[in-house]
Parts: C-alpha cells; structure tokens; sequence
C-alpha cells in the first residue's frame, strides 16, 4: 500500500520561534490539519510512506524540527523540547491551524506529547510512534552510538553516508535508505558531504555531568507522564515490536494513564518503525486516524 510519492508534496517555509525559518512538506491542504514530527536525526521524508495516504483526508504536513533538514539551525543551540514546542505553537499559528491531529515519532514524538499536554483543547487526535515518558537504555545507547559512529561529521561522498544509514537501519529496504541518504546528506563547500542535522543539537548534552543528565531526564519523564493524562483525545500509541526505546511496560502504562488511549505493535519493526515497516506503521495510523474519515 505503499508509494514513494513525496514528489506530489509542496515544500513550504513557515516562522518557528526565537526568530527561526522552518521548512515543511505539504501533502494537501483541505480538511483537518494533520501534522506529523520526525525524530532525532531525520527529517520530514521519513514520512513520504504514510502521508499520501493520509493525504486525501486530512490537511497534511510534516516539518523539520529545528537544526534538522532544511529547516533553520539555531546559532543559540535552544534544542530543549520548550523551543521545539514553540516552534509548532508560532508555525501553526502562522498557517492557520488551531485543531490538529498530530503524530510524533521517538523525539517528535515527546515534542508531540509536551505540544498536547500544553494545549489539550487543540488536539484532535495524537499518535505516538515508539516514544515516552521513559525510554529503555539500550535504545539510547545504540542512538548515542550510532552518532558518534559518523566520526567528524563528514563523508567523502553521498555512497559512504548511504552504507552508515544501511547499517543503521538494517530492517529498513533499499528504497527507504535510498531516501534517508538523500535528503538528510547535503554539499559542503570543500566537496565532503555532511548530515543536515545541526552537531550543536546534542553538544548541550554533553557538557553536562552525569548527575545532570538524571535529574534533567526523570524531570523530563515526569512532565511527561503528568502530561498524558490532561490528553482527552484519542490518542494512539505505536511500538515496534521490536523497539529497544519503548519498552512494552512503558507502552502499556501509557495507554492506562491516557484518558483515550489505545496500543498498536507493528510487527517486524524495530524502533524506527515508519522506516523498518511503512505497510505496517500506515496500517496501524490510517486505521487510527481514517476511522471516522
């Protein structure tokens, strides 16, 4: 059921916060808004599998989050998830939107959580892919890993990036790889290729102590776990079933905290699951947000 389509997208700038320029990719532009975020170190074609389906139905957008793909990094490095939250509040509102369905994936998909225990009269419908409060340490681990796996950023040339995203991405196809390596590599002017992702976006992180790091994430966990449930919408959580991020304790507690909540696993996906298994991740969000449609 899947097609790679994202030529049939518009690619628009929109205003963040603080100042910033965010670009978007824009499917359509009746119906409700439909706004989906990508995770740490992606952009917004990692959802060129799910949103011409979507598309049909809903306004659909997917942005790059600052200091990710075309969109704007910020010479300040405000990374944290307020400035992401920002940036959606002043992007939406620059288009008009007031009532969403919004979905997030892994980072995005805290972004997403924050954006609707924040503003809970906004949101029509939340999807969360393979993200919460609490994210298992092996997850995090092979993500820290795997970004200092690109040494100093640089790569002789788009073939090299391409063999580190197949590695990264193992269950993922040759096409969907094909796609990651396109769009998330650009030109340096000495010839070398690098990431788009900003390599300030973690910087903050680690110029603190260990002992920071704690308090800042169960700070971050238990907003996050008061914020999910002053989430009255329907809210779909999404895990692969294989994840090393979202545990399956986490994912079932989620779905009892939230006032609306329901659980899809998606078979034969990993944590990267509109990646790892677009047939199953759309069948688990179309059959969500396509219910009433």
């Amino acid at each position: 059921m899947t097609a790679d389509v994202s030529s049939a997208a518009v690619s628009i700038r929109v205003p963040g916060a603080h100042g910033l320029g965010l670009h978007a990719l824009e499917w359509s532009r009746d119906g409700t808004p439909l706004v989906l975020l990508h995770g740490f170190s992606n952009e917004a074609h990692v959802w060129d599998d799910i949103s011409p389906v979507l598309a049909p139905y809903y306004r659909t957008l997917a942005f790059d989050l600052r200091g990710h793909g075309d969109s704007d990094r910020d010479p300040e490095r405000r990374y944290e998830y307020d400035a992401h939250v920002a940036d959606l509040e002043a992007a939406t509102a620059a288009l008009g939107i007031d009532r969403m369905v919004l979905v997030g994936h892994s980072f995005g998909g805290r972004v997403a959580m924050f954006f609707a225990a924040r503003h809970p009269e906004r949101i029509a419908g939340l999807v969360i892919v393979d993200s919460g409060p609490e994210h298992d340490p092996r997850g995090s681990l092979r993500i820290r890993l795997e970004t200092e796996s690109r040494g100093d950023g640089s790569f002789e040339s788009r073939a090299d990036y391409r063999a580190l995203m197949a590695r990264n991405y193992p269950a993922s196809s040759e096409r969907v790889i094909d796609r990651l390596a396109l769009h998330s590599l650009r030109e340096r002017g000495d010839g070398r290729f690098e990431p788009k992702l900003d390599p300030a976006f973690l910087e903050g992180t680690a110029e603190r102590s260990r002992a920071e790091q704690e308090r800042e994430s169960k700070a971050v966990s238990e907003a996050l776990w008061n914020g999910l449930a002053r989430v009255e919408s329907p809210t779909l959580v999404i895990r692969g079933a294989a994840s090393d991020v979202l545990s399956a304790d986490v994912a079932d507690r989620m779905v009892e905290v939230l006032p609306a909540g329901e659980l899809a696993v998606v078979a034969q996906a990993s944590h990267s699951v509109m990646t790892d298994n677009p047939e199953g991740c759309l069948e688990a969000i179309s059959g969500f947000a396509l219910a009433d449609a």
